[in-house]
């Protein structure tokens, strides 16, 4: 990553999440030995909190999983007869960014745009490679001639390695975006008005409606310049080929993107998502000198048009590769840095708390909410694990004498009690996942299937592992300021069986 020189307070801002997380973690150690009843409570807290989120969530995976297969059925195309010849007018240009993907995988997303029943000669493909990538050109070579008649325009681009830039998908897109707009947009007086944007993963296809219900989403709203739109992003690609592990994971993140659909005032773009390619050129297109971008371009527009972008659902599912290598545990090691690289994303809030506080055009309250929702999800990452699953051992443990009051005595029994609840969302989760993840392959024995809920015996292990640890990893190297680098994860392509 480019070193750049910080200011004071953007060093001070970056201490902030990891003050925090490590500040709450260490809490009920240090509190058990002066205020255990305070401690106590600390603890019921975040145990209603995490009741609360589990109920919340399962009832909008719920809401999102039947409004998904409504939207399935929807025959988008003919209700963009309704727009007359605006919907003609429409373009859409997607950016894929790749990097040491292999072909395979391109392929298979490039496969689901083809599929689309959006009129692909209004489809412009730019697909864009790293300079530093080995192979790369002639990679592109034949992505371009396998590709160039299935779409309106086809193009690859390859990425240089520029001064200033930081290694990664977001200034990848930003050069690619600007290549699109110079070769194709430009040159053929594409109505940069009626254009759309997409930011597509190299590993996610998107379903075959996805452009055709957009096309319909943006000529059906009059703030059309100042939307993202966001679909369901499920980790099912390769859901019967990782281990036991990595099902609890992303079983877990599909059922959390699924529930944001339906929760507007937490819904953030994440991964694969469109948006005006008016407003993106209006806020200058992604920016280069980060890592994370799907966050980081919401707030820039969020704040450049005074709080009055938001994000709207796409209910259809997007569907990625959960991280996997070739090797059990290189599998677990994947998964692992990708989480981290999640966790990383609290980079963005130092930018966020800024712009919050120099910012004066945005509603109070609208903002207020955002920064809210940001540092709920981002100081919290590494925190619940610690204080849901062993709080209460650890004041028991640090203060022994506590157990013998009411409220020691009683602690177990009502935390336990509480958390006991949250298993009724686990079984509806697992409803949820089982039908909508592909079909069992006839290489996973049947048998084994059936065994899928039992794996969920490991969240305590999984949620260390995959959650807390990588949440810790990210807050410590931001205090440290040890940047995280861009690093793509290994990625395996499985044949359909």
């Amino acid at each position: 990553m480019t070193k750049k020189t910080k200011s004071t307070s953007d060093r001070l801002l970056e201490f902030l999440p990891g003050l925090t997380s490590y500040s709450l973690i260490i809490f009920p150690v240090v509190g058990s030995f002066f205020s255990p009843l305070l401690v106590a409570y600390y603890i019921l807290f975040f145990d209603l909190l995490w009741l609360y989120k589990s109920i919340t969530m399962t009832g909008a995976a719920i809401v999102s999983y039947f409004r998904i297969k409504a939207s399935e059925k929807m025959n988008w195309l003919g209700e963009l007869k309704a727009f007359g010849q605006d919907a003609k007018k429409v373009h859409h240009i997607i950016v894929v960014p790749t990097y040491k993907e292999p072909i395979k995988i391109l392929e298979r997303t490039l496969n689901a745009l083809a599929a689309q029943d959006f009129p692909k000669q209004r489809m412009i493909v730019a697909v864009g490679g790293e300079a530093r990538e080995d192979g790369i050109k002639a990679k592109l070579k034949k992505l371009e001639d396998k590709y160039k008649h299935k779409f309106g325009y086809f193009i690859t681009t390859i990425h240089p390695d520029l001064p200033g830039e930081v290694k990664g998908k977001s200034s990848n897109s930003a050069w690619i975006i600007k290549q699109a707009v110079k070769r194709v947009i430009e040159p053929n007086k594409i109505p940069v008005d009626y254009t759309t944007a997409t930011s597509l993963d190299a590993d996610v296809s998107l379903h075959p409606k996805y452009y055709s219900y957009l096309t319909f989403k943006f000529l059906d709203d009059p703030d059309r310049y100042l939307r993202f739109w966001q679909p369901g992003v499920m980790f099912y690609n390769n859901f019967w080929s990782i281990p036991a592990p990595g099902r609890v994971v992303n079983t877990f993140s599909t059922i959390w993107m699924l529930a944001l659909l339906s929760r507007p005032d937490r819904l953030v773009n994440f991964s694969s998502y469109s948006l005006s390619l008016k407003m993106l050129q209006t806020v200058g297109y992604w920016d280069a000198d980060v890592i994370p971008e799907d966050y980081r371009i919401f707030f820039k527009c969020f704040f450049h048009f005074g709080g009055q972008v938001e994000v709207i659902p796409i209910f259809l599912p997007a569907y990625a590769d959960a991280a996997e290598a070739k090797g059990y545990f290189n599998t677990l090691k994947n998964q692992y840095e990708q989480l981290k690289r999640w966790a990383w994303g609290v980079s963005d809030d130092p930018y966020v708390i800024k712009k919050y506080l120099t910012t004066p055009n945005v509603s109070f309250f609208n903002k207020t909410i955002r920064l809210l929702r940001i540092i709920e999800d981002h100081f919290l990452w590494p925190v619940n694990w610690f204080v849901i699953t062993i709080g209460v051992n650890i004041v028991l443990m640090v203060n022994p004498y506590f157990s013998h009051t009411i409220i020691g005595y009683t602690l177990p029994k009502l935390s336990s009690f509480i958390l006991s609840l949250t298993l009724i969302s686990l079984v509806v989760i697992l409803i949820i996942d089982s039908k909508q993840r592909p079909k069992r392959p006839k290489w996973f024995p049947r048998w084994r299937a059936w065994l899928i809920p039992l794996e969920f015996i490991l969240m305590p292990i999984v949620g260390f592992f995959f959650n807390a640890l990588p949440g810790l990893d990210a807050h410590t190297r931001l205090m440290l300021g040890k940047y995280l680098e861009y690093r793509v994860t290994e990625k395996v392509y499985h044949e359909k069986t």
